[in-house]
């Protein structure tokens, strides 16, 4: 074979490395042409097959050395490829040259080879020294384990020992043995007996004398085993150690101490082993996470800072945050602050120490801290409270230093704590029913801490709860946190807003008569995170029948399932269950419609449904809200939704005669509580006034501007709240008596069609609605004309 005539390596065969003269090949060939490597023919030296993982390391790698003379180790290599000696470039290796030059840049120096007495070539292992290690670690392993599972195997480049067979043979057999003066050697280990008889010390031969009962396995044992027989001694009998005396035999007991030093040494060596793969395996750094699971994250990789450990999520902005626009506005402020400080410094503000987020659970207290972590261009340490508190005292505190020293060390930074109130409930005993020093003394170093700041320190703290009540008024003070952003439930419009936002984010198409807007007002009360499951639920929906757009009957469903819960397919109403909830459900929307008519702006009902649902319903009454946003409730309005949420319960009572059902729990509870909130807490009733029963009760308003739920211990005033409170319930439920009476033909006839179809909406419902007739008494109640509520005051 030629001197240019190459062989290409298989991943399989054995590496050919040749130390021959450099005049071998072309200057201008590549040394390495691809994955497969290929090297010229010449006298081959095979390598383990441990050193042909190409995806780590390559074992050899060859240079060339100007002028005869060898570089020092760790030297800089130029980026282009050395010249030969006829002037032409020769590659360094493309395989593997940016692993190398990471290591010359680490300090790593290499070991050269001149591969000829010229001086021309030289020849550079690169198997790291640690690796190198690891094998001859993981030989001495696999050393050791085989000594305990083999005892008998030999050490490399010890003498072979010949095996050992153990014979089992009777205790008489032993005594035979020992009074006839064959037994060479015995061992006594308590009642566990091992000899050798004398013919067998050289494992030649078996005496004649073995008894037959062991003949046949001693005569199947090879020749050259060694032949050792045990026994066991009956623990009534005793050990015949004068006559083994009186034949000269020795004997002894098995030394059970540990073994020698080089045992000793391949115990440790296991054990070293062992905790050095386990410190692999399992990191541990105590610099890095000084407070619990602390992540410090930053929006981009500049120099100087450090990265978020959550580095391959999305980044949040605060174009991603809509439906909270004032709440933005407050954050969008401090991080302009973070970014040019010196336009307020110059006019002599100070930095905000803290900022508060107050909201409801889900309303996006956390996402809005998210998108001022991609806004701000500035190191942001985020954690949750409870990783403060542990069971050992001081820990918390000690926590809470090194988070702080870690954001003066970053300034300007910002901290974001989770969940604040779990180590911030106020001091004072009334939220905390037991003392916990852990959590004082890690609330006490928080306010130090947030206290101390320099005045130009650029630190800024943001804390988020959904129980601003239970707080420490030290923490709230200004000078801590100086804002508390209240996070409130989106409008109308913000809804849409939000709408659009997880639509856009989720590419989610839409077919053509999906009207956002319209859903925005179909989800009145709904927080941001119950507006993205809404999206997502639409979505799911959508695709269970195979659609390939999301249409405007996936998000009404969406609605329904986020409202009423999910209808269960199988457990269906049957009988005389079917039909009482029909009525029921009949009985709320002749009310409810009734009601309607005398108020302008009420929304009808729109739906009607006996299927069982996931949330405990047996049926569903669907009545949506206003097109607009509602904050106050009239006297007006709240007389009727007393008398609708009764209706069910007066239908049962209508049809059944008397005969009612427990389906109207849920409906008495919410009546329940709302004629309690008229009376005792609104002020509508006539015969107590204007007058807040739990104030009374405490005597004033407590510190934290909170009342205090009213006990029994008030006396009479609790007895006369519990007279209105029932005088009014009863007095709703008889006017719904009289609009269910005043109706007899759509009470049946739409409640037989609901319970045939089990579901009835659009047009068919209103088809039946429209004959609803809305009697005198009805119209006497919302007036206030009769009841213990206050009557509506009519113009002269």
């Amino acid at each position: 074979m030629s001197a240019l005539e190459y062989l290409y390596l298989s991943p399989l065969t054995y590496t050919k490395v040749f130390l021959n003269s450099h005049n071998w090949r072309k200057p201008s060939t590549p040394f390495r042409h691809n994955t497969c490597r290929f090297v010229p023919n010449s006298a081959p030296v095979r390598v383990p097959g441990v050193w042909r993982d190409s995806g780590r390391f390559d074992l050899w790698r060859m240079r060339k050395v100007h002028g005869g003379a060898a570089r020092a180790s760790g030297g800089q290599e130029g980026d282009s490829g050395e010249k030969s000696g006829d002037g032409q470039g020769v590659d360094k290796g493309s395989t593997g040259s940016g692993s190398n030059r990471r290591r010359e840049k680490q300090g790593k120096g290499w070991w050269w080879w001149l591969g000829s007495k010229s001086g021309k070539w030289r020849w550079q292992p690169i198997v790291q020294a640690q690796e190198v290690g690891v094998l001859l670690l993981q030989l001495g392993i696999v050393v050791f384990v085989m000594r305990l599972l083999r005892p008998g195997i030999p050490l490399p480049g010890s003498e072979p020992r010949a095996a050992t067979s153990f014979v089992s043979v009777p205790y008489s057999d032993f005594l035979s043995k020992i009074n006839g003066d064959q037994v060479q050697k015995v061992e006594v280990d308590g009642v566990h007996i091992m000899f050798k008889l004398k013919s067998d010390v050289d494992g030649s031969e078996v005496t004649a004398a073995t008894p037959l009962e062991s003949e046949s396995l001693v005569k199947s044992v090879a020749p050259t085993k060694k032949i050792v027989y045990t026994t066991t001694r009956p623990s009534d009998i005793r050990t015949p150690y004068e006559k083994m005396m009186e034949n000269e035999v020795e004997f002894g007991s098995p030394d059970k101490r540990s073994g020698g030093l080089f045992n000793s040494a391949l115990i440790a060596l296991f054990y070293c082993a062992l905790l050095a793969g386990l410190l692999h395996r399992f990191p541990i750094s105590f610099s890095q996470h000084s407070a619990g699971q602390i992540r410090n994250r930053k929006s981009g990789t500049s120099a100087g800072t450090k990265s978020s450990e959550q580095g391959t999520s999305e980044t949040i902005t605060f174009a991603d945050v809509a439906g909270v626009d004032e709440a933005k506005e407050e954050l969008e402020e401090i991080v302009e602050f973070l970014r040019n400080p010196d336009r307020y410094i110059r006019l002599g503000a100070r930095p905000p120490r803290g900022v508060l987020l107050v909201g409801l659970p889900g309303t996006g207290k956390t996402l809005l801290a998210k998108a001022v972590a991609g806004e701000a261009d500035v190191p942001f340490i985020s954690c949750s409270a409870s990783e403060f508190v542990e069971l050992y005292v001081g820990m918390g505190a000690s926590r809470v230093r090194d988070l702080f020293a870690r954001a003066k060390k970053e300034a300007p930074s910002i901290i974001f704590i989770d969940e604040i109130d779990a180590v911030a409930k106020s001091r004072d005993g009334k939220f905390r029913i037991v003392s916990n020093d852990e959590r004082e003394q890690t609330l006490n170093q928080l306010l130090t801490e947030m206290d101390g700041f320099d005045s130009n320190s650029a630190v800024i703290v943001l804390g988020a709860t959904n129980r601003a009540d239970v707080l420490d008024p030290a923490l709230r003070r200004p000078g801590r946190f100086d804002r508390v952003v209240t996070v409130e439930t989106p409008d109308r419009i913000g809804r849409e807003a939000i709408l659009k936002v997880h639509a856009s984010k989720k590419e989610l198409p839409l077919a053509k008569d999906v009207d956002l807007g319209a859903v925005a007002c179909m989800t009145t009360g709904f927080t941001g995170a119950d507006l993205a499951n809404l999206v997502n639920e639409a979505a799911l929906l959508a695709g269970r029948q195979n659609k390939i757009i999301v249409e405007k009957i996936d998000f009404i469903h969406a609605v329904e399932r986020s409202i009423a819960g999910i209808e269960k397919k199988t457990a269906k109403l049957k009988g005389s269950e079917k039909a009482v909830v029909a009525r029921h459900e009949v009985g709320h929307a002749v009310v409810g419609t009734a009601v309607a008519s005398l108020l302008p702006g009420q929304p009808r009902v729109e739906k009607l449904s006996i299927l069982p649902r996931s949330g405990g319903a047996l049926g569903f009454t669907y009545i949506p809200p206003t097109n607009e946003d509602r904050y106050l409730l009239f006297i007006d309005e709240l007389r009727g939704r007393l008398v609708t949420l009764l209706g069910g319960r007066a239908a049962e009572e209508v049809v059944y005669s008397g005969r009612v059902s427990t389906g109207a729990l849920d409906d008495i509870r919410r009546a329940t509580d709302m004629a309690y909130k008229a009376i005792a807490e609104y002020g509508l009733n006539q015969t107590i006034g204007p007058v807040s029963i739990a104030t009374l009760s405490n005597g004033g308003m407590d510190e934290s501007g909170g009342a205090v739920p009213w006990g029994r211990d008030q006396g009479h005033l609790v007895d006369l709240v519990q007279r209105e409170v029932k005088a009014l319930l009863q007095s709703a439920l008889e006017v719904s008596l009289s609009i269910v009476r005043a109706n007899p033909t759509v009470l049946e006839g739409l409640g037989a069609h609901l319970e045939e179809k089990e579901k009835v909406e659009g047009e068919e419902l209103q088809k039946w609605l429209r004959l609803v007739v809305a009697p005198a008494e009805l119209a006497i109640f919302i007036e206030g004309k009769q009841g213990s509520l206050l009557p509506m005051q009519t113009g002269s």
